[in-house]
């Protein structure tokens, strides 16, 4: 508790509002579509602090919010059982990434990221539905899995190509948040581990991140309630135009 206090009292008044405040919104979208809390809080606690500092804030926050995505839909065991090459391959690519890179959060990889997520918003939003054929899952799923690691490694964010591959297996907008949920937790704690190797994940970083877990879970309590209140169509199209937000913001802040 003494190292948390330490830690925002150092930080100052308005960059901890500005902690809280992001996670209340990203926990919010999050809960709401099934993703943006780490590429939310990267873009924004980005513009105040270093994306390794940044990266270290959002693992408790973003560990409990996908544990608690994942519970939720009671399509978990089927899910394993479909996505376990990816989830695999998720892990290996970003041990690989661990060792390639010297930290997260360079600015061309991100706004290459933020260009790749507005692209696919949009021609989710223009064309017709994506769908992965069941032929093609055994060798597509690892490949996809072991690009998303090593992207994770470069950017501290950990949507593509994963969130494009699980919304073109055609699952149910429940079944989909909580897909979304399994592969961002396995993303998640591969990710603290790369931190750990690095250095830059330790008992302060760690208290630190306990502030910014009440209001992520507030905002993912509200999204999640929002969700349960739309329709198909009206998800679907939130979804794509949150990702369209995403990439625009990462392709601007970088």
């Amino acid at each position: 508790m003494n190292t948390l206090m330490a830690f925002y009292q150092n930080l100052g008044f308005m960059l901890s509002l500005l902690v809280i405040g992001t996670f209340l919104l990203a926990g919010t979208i999050k809960g709401m579509i099934g993703l943006g809390l780490p590429t939310i809080s990267m873009g924004l606690l980005g513009l105040a602090m270093a994306p390794a500092q940044a990266a270290a804030l959002l693992i408790i926050p973003a560990t409990l919010t996908n544990i608690w995505q994942l519970t939720f839909g009671g399509h978990l065991q089927t899910l394993i059982r479909r996505l376990w090459p990816l989830l695999l391959a998720i892990c290996i690519g970003t041990g690989l990434g661990t060792l390639w890179f010297d930290a997260v959060g360079g600015p061309w990889a991100v706004r290459a990221l933020g260009a790749a997520l507005l692209l696919y918003a949009l021609g989710g939003l223009l064309l017709p539905t994506l769908r992965v054929a069941p032929s093609v899952e055994s060798w597509l799923a690892p490949f996809c899995g072991l690009l998303t690691g090593l992207i994770t490694c470069a950017t501290g964010v950990f949507v593509i190509p994963a969130v494009p591959y699980l919304q073109a297996l055609g699952l149910s907008k429940d079944e989909l948040v909580q897909a979304l949920g399994v592969s961002f937790t396995v993303s998640t704690l591969a990710l603290a581990a790369g931190l750990l190797w690095h250095g830059a994940l330790g008992g302060g970083e760690l208290s630190a991140s306990l502030l910014a877990l009440a209001p992520a879970l507030v905002g993912m309590w509200l999204g999640q309630w929002l969700r349960q209140r739309i329709s198909a169509v009206l998800f679907k199209r939130a979804f794509f135009i949150g990702l369209g937000v995403l990439g625009g913001h990462l392709l601007i802040s970088g």
